[in-house]
C-alpha cells in the first residue's frame, strides 16, 4: 500500500520525528506550551471566521432534521403518511393513529481524527495532519454555532485520546487544543478498531460521524457498514500529491512511516512512475466504489488544494438531496 512514504532523497525527510511514547507523556504532563495557546486561538478566528460568512446556512440546512425524537401518538388525520401509523396503537384502539416526532434540539457530532504514522507527510502546503486537524476545528466550531454537542477521538494503531460530546465554546476550544497537542504514542494505523470503538460509546443516540483519515488500510467495509446503519457517517479522506504520483527525482528511497520498511526506486524510469500512478488511481476508485456501496458520503481533501470548496459541495450536494427526497 501507498502508505505516504517519505523520501530520502539528499538526506532530507518531509515528516516529524516521533518521540517515544514516555517523552510525550512527560510533555503533555507539563501542560500545554505558549505557542499551542497561540495556535489554537488563530485556529478559533480562522475558523469561526469561515462558519460565520462562508459556511452560515450550510451546515445547518444539511444536518438539520437529523434527530428525531419520539414525542406522542395522535388520531390519523387525512394527508399524514401512511409510514407514520403506529400499528400496534392502532390495532389495540380499534382506531388509525400515528407517531409524532419533533427534531431533536440538538445534535451530536464527533470527528474521529487518523493521527498515525502516515498523517505526518506532507510534499505540498502542510501535513495531512495539518490538515486533518484545521478541518476538525472548522467542524467543531460550526457544531458550536449551532448549539450541537461535539466530541473528538484521536486514533492509530489504538484509541489514543477521548473528548466526549458537549456544548460550548470553551469545551470547543478544548477540543481543538487537544486535536494540536497530541502526541501519538502508536504509528500504525486500525480505523476499524477506532469505528467500533465509536460504536460502542455512541449507543443511546443518533451522531454524526465524521472520520478524517487516509483511509490506508484494507478490510474496512465492515467496521464502516456497522458504524454507518445507526449513525450518519461521513469520510473526508485526506491525499497527498506525492503519494498518487512520483517525481522525477533518480533513484530514491522510500520509508513507509509506520512500519519502517524501506524501498528503493528509480523515478527516473517513466514505466515506475506510471505503474505507481496506476495503483494509486485503483485503489482511490477502489476505495469510492467501497463508499458508494456503503451509501457513506465522501469529502475527498488535499494537502495542496484548499478544503473549502470541497466542504461546499459536500454540503451543496447534500441539501439537493434532501430537497429532491421532500419533493417525493
Amino acid at each position: 500500500m501507498m502508505r505516504g512514504l517519505r523520501s530520502e532523497v539528499g538526506g532530507q525527510r518531509s515528516e516529524r520525528p516521533f518521540e517515544s511514547s514516555v517523552d510525550a507523556r512527560q510533555r503533555r504532563t507539563l501542560g500545554v506550551p505558549p505557542e499551542i495557546l497561540r495556535q489554537v486561538r488563530l485556529l478559533e478566528l480562522r475558523t469561526r471566521g469561515l462558519v460565520n460568512s462562508v459556511f452560515a446556512g450550510e451546515y445547518r440546512s444539511v444536518f438539520k432534521g437529523q434527530g428525531m425524537e419520539f414525542a406522542e401518538v395522535r388520531e390519523y388525520q387525512p394527508g399524514d403518511e401512511v409510514r407514520s401509523i403506529d400499528w400496534n396503537v392502532s390495532a389495540r384502539t380499534g382506531r388509525m393513529y400515528v407517531k409524532r416526532y419533533v427534531e431533536e434540539r440538538e445534535l451530536t457530532v464527533m470527528v474521529a481524527v487518523d493521527c498515525s504514522g502516515s498523517e505526518y507527510f506532507g510534499t505540498a502546503r502542510r501535513f495531512k495532519q495539518e490538515l486533518a486537524a484545521e478541518v476538525a476545528a472548522l467542524l467543531t466550531m460550526s457544531a458550536v454555532r449551532n448549539n450541537d454537542r461535539i466530541g473528538v477521538l484521536l486514533f492509530s494503531d489504538r484509541v489514543e485520546h477521548v473528548v466526549p460530546p458537549r456544548k460550548g465554546r470553551r469545551h470547543a476550544l478544548r477540543v481543538i487544543r487537544d486535536v494540536l497537542v497530541h502526541e501519538p504514542e502508536g504509528r500504525g494505523t486500525d480505523i476499524a478498531g477506532a469505528l467500533e470503538y465509536l460504536r460502542g460509546m455512541l449507543t443511546s443516540q443518533h451522531a454524526i460521524v465524521f472520520l478524517l483519515s487516509d483511509l490506508m488500510e484494507e478490510g474496512l467495509e465492515r467496521a464502516l457498514k456497522l458504524l454507518s446503519q445507526r449513525h450518519d457517517l461521513v469520510v473526508a479522506s485526506i491525499e497527498d500529491p506525492r503519494e498518487a504520483e512520483l517525481p522525477n527525482v533518480g533513484l530514491a528511497r522510500f520509508v513507509d512511516p509506520e512500519t519502517g520498511a524501506t524501498v528503493e526506486l528509480d523515478t527516473g524510469d517513466a514505466r515506475v512512475r506510471a505503474g505507481f500512478k496506476e495503483a494509486a488511481n485503483a485503489q482511490r476508485l477502489m476505495r469510492r466504489k467501497m463508499l458508494r456501496r456503503l451509501a457513506i458520503d465522501e469529502i475527498p481533501l488535499k494537502t495542496n488544494v484548499p478544503y473549502i470548496d470541497a466542504l461546499l459541495r459536500f454540503f451543496r450536494t447534500r441539501e439537493r438531496r434532501r430537497g429532491r427526497a421532500r419533493r417525493r
